[in-house]
């Protein structure tokens, strides 16, 4: 059962709504759509789920207008997006920009509503009929699979595999029916011609020597890297040198002799200058391409145009899924839409991706940290900042570098060495905590994070300290035991802010490790509300050139924002992320 349908303008005035405008926004799912879709220009997959609730949506991009319809998310209504359709082309009939009341479109969308329910009923009742005879092996199979059945998408799934592939799968190699004596006549019926028998004849079949335990042998001897490794000589002993420095006694003696370091003014204080884009003169741009007369945009008008900023987008290290995505929204943001006499599509499209990433790498809440030290200060409580992130993506580093961008600003820090498991992780921070001539706790290595975590919290506590900056040992997305340990520190201390610290050279890989991190840790979280990231401080910004697409992959997957810039070696080389330079680079 449908339980809203709400129509509205982009700029948020509701004209109509099935439950009543006066309750339609309120504890609803349509709010988190709203921040969480539609105001980032994330349209394009047009479903979003919430909660309970399923919600679908279409634009009226000629009229300004935005149509959204909710229902739980249980009841799989396949009708509800011909509804959509049908409600815009009827309510384009009677809107006027004047007009901010349309009571009467209750009685109309009501019939609208049993007639497409109706039309949805009947096709269901009609493909379920012919579902015995399409599993015969002679009967022929319409092209896409027909009525969606389950035996049929799954052999579909399985030929596809197949025909991917040029070397036999892991199955086909250890399963007794991939010599193709019964899989290959299942899928040849599937197949239609046989094409299917003929290839895997020719990938290799039983009189090809797939399946030759000789070949098999040979592949083995193949050398492989890191296997042959020179043995170590009896007579050479292990050395009893003590490797664990993390006696408190032991800070490297001068430590109280030596002033903190200074190498100036951080980069966080200093104005970015934006690089001004070169734009087409008047003259040039009205003789280039022009689409005139007023037509409406139309999918096809815009897939050139879309293609080409796509591949743009990839070669600036966007993740592809990501620039797949955009360009949908680009597209379901422009169509319908008419243009002037001397307005080309190219610039329309420019300019509809341009606002989007805007919209999408501006952050939609307060990152002013300063501002959030000094408030938990005046509650007496010290502020707690967790770096997280995989390995060797620099996160002692930078963290370093924003303890030294505090001090500038008269910030007591506390270092918490909460990375216990990687060798010299705990004597890496001690040396930046004697540069910077701040206190740091350690408890040595193979201990709990976790409580290591709270004893320095507690400790900077006792010592009126500022902010405690949390180093964690770095950790694989799928390591599992390493994200239940990480996610058991973030539950028992309540960090106010954890900083997701990831490299700025990488492009699809941004996805999964961001995506994971904060699946990870909303699922493993034992807190009334589940944490997860709340920023990101990009590393190795200094080694990309232009290729600055990883923040827009990152910051798109996880909806928060980037705090901090790693941009260099020093403990100054920490700036802000300008979005005005990063979309220009983007587009360029």
């Amino acid at each position: 059962m449908l339980e809203e349908l709400l129509i509205f303008t982009r700029g948020g005035l509701i004209l109509w709504s099935l439950a009543g405008a006066a309750a339609a926004l309120k504890g609803s799912p349509i709010d988190a759509l709203v921040r969480s879709f539609l105001l980032e220009g994330r349209s394009a997959s047009a479903g979003f789920t919430h909660g309970p609730h399923a919600l679908r949506w279409t634009y009226d991009n000629a009229l300004g207008l935005v149509f959204v319809a909710v229902y739980r998310r249980v009841l799989h209504l396949l009708y509800v997006d011909d509804l959509l359709v049908a409600v815009r082309a009827e309510f384009a009939r009677i809107y006027n920009p004047r007009r901010v009341s349309y009571d009467e479109f209750g009685e109309r969308f009501r019939q609208l509503h049993l007639e497409v329910e109706a039309r949805a009923s009947r096709p269901s009742s009609v493909s379920a009929k012919p579902g015995p005879a399409a599993s015969s092996p002679g009967a022929p199979q319409p092209h896409g699979g027909g009525g969606g059945g389950g035996e049929g998408e799954k052999t579909a799934d399985e030929s596809g595999k197949d025909d991917s592939d040029g070397e036999p799968s892991r199955q086909e190699k250890h399963s007794p029916a991939a010599d193709g004596s019964v899989n290959g006549l299942e899928e040849n019926s599937h197949a239609g011609h046989g094409g299917l028998v003929v290839k895997r004849e020719e990938e290799g079949g039983p009189n090809n020597g797939a399946f030759n335990l000789e070949n098999i042998k040979k592949k083995d001897k193949k050398p492989r890297p890191g296997r042959d490794k020179k043995p170590v000589p009896k007579d050479k002993k292990p050395s009893e040198q003590k490797l664990d420095y993390s006696n408190p006694a032991d800070h490297g003696g001068g430590a109280g002799e030596q002033t903190a370091v200074n190498q100036g003014k951080s980069m966080m204080d200093k104005d970015e200058a934006v690089r001004s884009t070169a734009k087409d003169g008047w003259f040039s741009s009205m003789f280039r391409s022009i689409a005139g007369s007023n037509a409406e945009l139309k999918e096809s008008d815009l897939q050139p145009a879309l293609k080409s900023l796509k591949d743009r987008l990839m070669t600036k290290n966007v993740a592809e899924e990501i620039a797949e995505k955009l360009c949908e929204s680009v597209a379901a943001s422009l169509l319908g839409k008419k243009l002037g006499s001397f307005t080309r599509i190219s610039s329309s499209v420019q300019t509809a991706m341009e606002e989007a990433l805007v919209r999408i790498l501006t952050p939609r809440r307060s990152i002013d940290v300063l501002r959030d030290i000094h408030a938990a200060k005046d509650r007496g409580a010290p502020y707690v900042i967790v770096f997280v992130g995989v390995n060797g993506v620099g996160k002692s580093t930078n963290l370093a570098k924003v303890a030294y961008w505090l001090l500038q600003h008269d910030v007591s820090v506390t270092l918490a060495a909460c990375d216990t498991f990687r060798s010299g992780a705990v004597e890496q921070l001690r040396t930046h905590a004697r540069r910077l001539q701040i206190p740091i706790f350690e408890k040595g290595y193979e201990r709990d994070p976790a409580v290591v975590a709270k004893g320095a919290i507690q400790e900077a506590t006792r010592n009126k300290s500022d902010v405690v900056l949390v180093d964690t040992a770095g950790r694989m997305q799928d390591n599992e035991p390493l994200m239940r340990a990480l996610s058991k520190l973030i539950n028992l201390n309540n960090p106010d802010l954890v900083l997701f610290v990831g490299e700025a050279l990488v492009g699809n890989d941004a996805v999964d490790q961001l995506t994971k991190f904060s699946q990870k840790l909303t699922d493993l979280s034992t807190a009334p509300t589940a944490r997860s990231i709340d920023g990101i401080l990009l590393t190795k910004f200094d080694t990309i050139d232009d290729k600055v697409g990883a923040a827009l992959s990152m910051v798109y997957v996880s909806g928060a924002p980037v705090m901090f810039v790693g941009c260099g070696q020093s403990y100054t080389d920490l700036k802000k992320l300008n979005v005005k330079s990063i979309v220009n680079t983007l587009l360029e």
